[in-house]
């Protein structure tokens, strides 16, 4: 039997063991779930929400989340000549992806910029506005800002918009892929 998360309360979210709750996870993440080691690292909790209320703003302001603990995954393609290359960047709400500095250096791209939406959900098997890092292409990089590998606790999507997962952020760098990129994100505002 796996360790139990302690997490702290997030707002009003009513969370629950991920794992006992797949209807609320997209298929690849669902997947994930069932691959994750709660020996090495906290079970993961999910929660269900309005999926009208999945935008990052709208959900916080909902359901009393502070935009501290709310991460953005964000997929980014690079292109070097013509060669695309992908990568997932987690940050934190209160800061934005530095894609034309450090995102596109890590990926050697000359350009790199925000996949397209439709490009996006196609090769995530996620629905817009609930892309997560759990469950990508096995072949992308996972960049995670410090903010978010040193956070307690934040919420970050299910790959669906009607739930949001709740973990340690310090889990988040035992994902496939996943380093954590000094610099990755700055501040807005």
């Amino acid at each position: 039997m796996g360790a139990v998360s302690e997490l702290p309360a997030f707002g009003t979210l009513k969370a629950q063991a991920a794992s006992e709750r797949p209807d609320l996870l997209a298929v690849p993440v669902a997947d994930a779930v069932r691959g994750w080691d709660p020996s090495s690292a906290p079970e993961l909790q999910v929660a269900e929400i309005d999926p009208e209320l999945a935008d990052t703003a709208a959900f916080c302001e909902a359901y009393d989340i502070p935009l501290e603990i709310s991460a953005n995954c964000v997929i980014i393609a690079g292109r070097r000549g013509g060669e695309s290359r992908y990568a997932a960047c987690l940050v934190l709400a209160t800061t934005r992806a530095d894609v034309n500095g450090v995102v596109r250096r890590r990926l050697d791209a000359r350009k790199a910029s925000f996949a397209p939406m439709d490009d996006a959900v196609a090769m995530t098997g996620m629905e817009y506005g609930g892309i997560t890092p759990f469950g990508l292409p096995a072949d992308w990089p996972i960049l995670i800002d410090e903010r978010v590998a040193e956070s307690p606790a934040v919420v970050v999507g299910s790959g669906l918009r009607r739930s949001k997962l709740l973990v340690p952020g310090r889990s988040l760098t035992l994902l496939p892929g996943a380093e954590v990129v000094e610099g990755l994100a700055v501040p807005t505002a």
